[in-house]
Formats: C-alpha cells, sequence, structure tokens
C-alpha cells in the first residue's frame, strides 16, 4: 500500500484535543469501568419534538432532496433575524446580515481564511475554544493570546495588549458565556471592545454559543447589542446548544455585511448550504417560544448548583460559573492540570478536561461539563471524596 504524505498545512495544525479526550473515556468505558464523563461538551438532552416533527415533515418535502440554495434559506434567515429582534432587540437585514452556517465550529474556522493573509494576526482568548487556533493555522496568519485571568472576571484586559499588536492586528475571538471559564461579560465590556475595535480597525467575531445559558437571572449579553457593534464585527450563533441540536450542523452568523458577503463568498466554493429539511427545522426553532429553553436553563442552573454544593461539600473550593454549562476548577497545589485529571480518570472514573488543553493560561485549572444529571454528578464528588486529596472544613 502506497502512503501519501499529508500536506504541510495538516502537518501544522494543532492536536484535536476534543478527539484525544473523547479516545481516553471510551478506553475506560471499553475496559467496563463505569465512567463519569464530566470532561464532554455534548449536551445529553434531546432535541425538542416540535423540532423534531418539523424536520420529519421538512425531510418528505421533494423541495428538500434538491440543492438548496448556495446561501441558505430566506425563510432561515428571516427566522434568525426574527430571533435577533425578539430576544436581544437588535435589527438585522436577513440577506446582507445573516449567513447560514454548517455549525457554529464551521463558522469560526472558516473566518481567519475569510479575513486574513499569511502573517497577519489574530487575537485569541486564552484559555479558549481550541478550534480558533485551528482556523489561523489555516490561514497561515499569526495568534497573540489575550489572557483570560481569575483577577479579571476571566475578561481580556485590552490595556495588557501592546500598540504595535493592536496596530497590526485583523481579528479578535471573543466568547460569553465563556468555554471554558463560566464567565460572562457585561455591556461595559463590550462598549469597550467596540472602541478598540474602532480605533484599531480590528474586526471582532463574538461566539456566542452558550448565548442562552446565563444564571442567577443574568440573561447574557450580546454582543450586537452594543451600539457601533455591527461597524466592527459579527456574532455566531449555533443552535446546538439553545436548542439541543449539536448533532443537526446548524448554526449562523450575524452582523457586519462585509464578513457576511466573506463567509458566503467562501462558502460558495466548500458547500452547497445546509441540507434543506435542517434549515426549516431550525426555522421551527427559531421562530417557537413555547419555554423550552427556559425549561432547559433551569435544569444546567439546578445541575450547577449540585456541583457547587457537592463539590464545596468535599472540600474543593470551586467558584460557580455565570453562564455557559461548564465550571472552570482550579487543581489542588503539586499538581499540573493533565496529571491531575489523569489521576480522577484513572483512580475514581471520572473524566474532566485539562485546562492546558485550552491555552497557556488554563494549566492550573479543569473544565468540568453540567451534561449528566445530579445524581451522578454527586457520586462524582463522592468519588473523588475517596481519594484522600481534598479536606473538608468539619
Amino acid at each position: 500500500m502506497k502512503f501519501f504524505e499529508p500536506s504541510r498545512l495538516l502537518n501544522r495544525l494543532p492536536e484535536q484535543f476534543f478527539a484525544s479526550l473523547a479516545q481516553k473515556a471510551a478506553a475506560k468505558v471499553k475496559a467496563g469501568h463505569d465512567i463519569i464523563n464530566l470532561g464532554q461538551g455534548n449536551p445529553d438532552q434531546p432535541t425538542p419534538e416540535h423540532i423534531v416533527q418539523a424536520l420529519q415533515k421538512a425531510s418528505g418535502d421533494p423541495a428538500n432532496h434538491k440543492y438548496s440554495p448556495f446561501r441558505g434559506k430566506q425563510s432561515l434567515k428571516e427566522a434568525a433575524a426574527g430571533f435577533y429582534e425578539r430576544e436581544y432587540g437588535v435589527t438585522l437585514d436577513p440577506e446582507t446580515e445573516i449567513a447560514v452556517l454548517f455549525g457554529g465550529k464551521a463558522g469560526l474556522v472558516e473566518l481567519p481564511q475569510c479575513l486574513m493573509n499569511p502573517g497577519e494576526i489574530a487575537l485569541i482568548p486564552d484559555p479558549g475554544y481550541p478550534d480558533y487556533w485551528s482556523g489561523v493555522e489555516m490561514a497561515e496568519a499569526k495568534m497573540h493570546t489575550m489572557p483570560l485571568l481569575e483577577k479579571n472576571q476571566f475578561l481580556p484586559d485590552y490595556t495588557e495588549i501592546p500598540s504595535a499588536i493592536l496596530d497590526s492586528a485583523k481579528l479578535m475571538f471573543l466568547n460569553y458565556p465563556n468555554n471554558p471559564t463560566g464567565a460572562a461579560a457585561n455591556k461595559a465590556f463590550f462598549e469597550k471592545t467596540v472602541d478598540l475595535a474602532n480605533k484599531h480597525h480590528i474586526c471582532t467575531v463574538h461566539d456566542f454559543a452558550y448565548g442562552a445559558i446565563g444564571f442567577d437571572g443574568e440573561k447574557p449579553v450580546s454582543f450586537l447589542q452594543t451600539p457601533g457593534a455591527k461597524e466592527v464585527g459579527i456574532e455566531i450563533y449555533t443552535l446546538s446548544k439553545t436548542f439541543n441540536m449539536a448533532g443537526w450542523r446548524v448554526a449562523f452568523a450575524a452582523g457586519n455585511p462585509s464578513v457576511i458577503n466573506a463567509i458566503n463568498l467562501y462558502q460558495d466554493h466548500m458547500y452547497v448550504s445546509v441540507f434543506g429539511a435542517v434549515q426549516d427545522a431550525a426555522e421551527a426553532a427559531l421562530l417557537d417560544e413555547r419555554g423550552s429553553t427556559q425549561k432547559l436553563v433551569q435544569m444546567y442552573e439546578k445541575r450547577r448548583n449540585t456541583l457547587v454544593n457537592a463539590f464545596r461539600g468535599i472540600g474543593w473550593d470551586i467558584q460557580a460559573p455565570k453562564g455557559s454549562f461548564f465550571a472552570w476548577l482550579k487543581v489542588p497545589d503539586g499538581y499540573t492540570s493533565q496529571e491531575f485529571s489523569d489521576i480522577l480518570l484513572e483512580k475514581a472514573h471520572v473524566v474532566t478536561a485539562p485546562g492546558n488543553g485550552f491555552g497557556q493560561y488554563g494549566e492550573g485549572y479543569l473544565r468540568v461539563g453540567l451534561l449528566t444529571d445530579e445524581l451522578r454528578i454527586e457520586e462524582a464528588a463522592a468519588r473523588i471524596s475517596k481519594l484522600g486529596i481534598f479536606v473538608t472544613a468539619d
């Protein structure tokens, strides 16, 4: 069998962090262990029935058996614009300010290739979603990381970025509610962001994957609610989390028309849009006001409270996330993120995501998900307690 050498591009790409994490967990399951997986980012609830029914109906429509319009169905783009008007008071032109995506990840990886040339600089949050790096590498661009530190509520401190970097940066990624830290952003932060992007002509890409998931009565803020935001960037909204549609691979980008046009042009050469029946189901999801999302957020908040109480109860002093379905936990002194994650997997059969997989400033933390039921979360805490690493106050 002949071996064909992969391209330099493929050899440059970072290791797919989530794939390797899933392989480790799968190996333990295959060996017969009862694994509690707190490391995944895959929603565990089914897609609401009315969305499934919309897909079933649409899949029988012969019109959907043909190629979809290259740039997505107008009806879906109008539903996305209506969703933003209803949820955030943001007015969008469906034709020029909405692009249909094959899931949020695809849009995030495409964007550097749409807007950047080799050697140009992208500002990347650290810790952050690892696929931001992938798109930058594919564009042969360069990364300048923005540390997300606890002392700054896990928001980037723009004053710490050298002026020469700001002057030459072309693109900036942000993500709130944040993966992996669970932090939230406020209007004042986004106002600073718009000012910075205007001053330095930086396209801002806000990854709003967890936009529906805020706790303690606080609804997450959309970047596009900020005056001037459409002048300097876009927001990417996936249906994966809000509607438990992770496997459906459908999302949209909203905002600056020049960026939307660049995405559409790139996708014209890559795809012939998302399967029409999936677009019709996505439209049904975005138009619906039945309150299924509110129930989902209540479930995640209950799980968050269970996690915080159970882990604090065994002596692990953790902070409650403000949004997303993740918590960001400090590892005990004397361990690296990878070492402690490995110990929890080997000795407690609990999967966590080591923080160093999200960047240099993720070292010293673990990411855990709220994607299993409360009894399993409490059991995970009990198993960890038996390791004798943490000491309770009593």
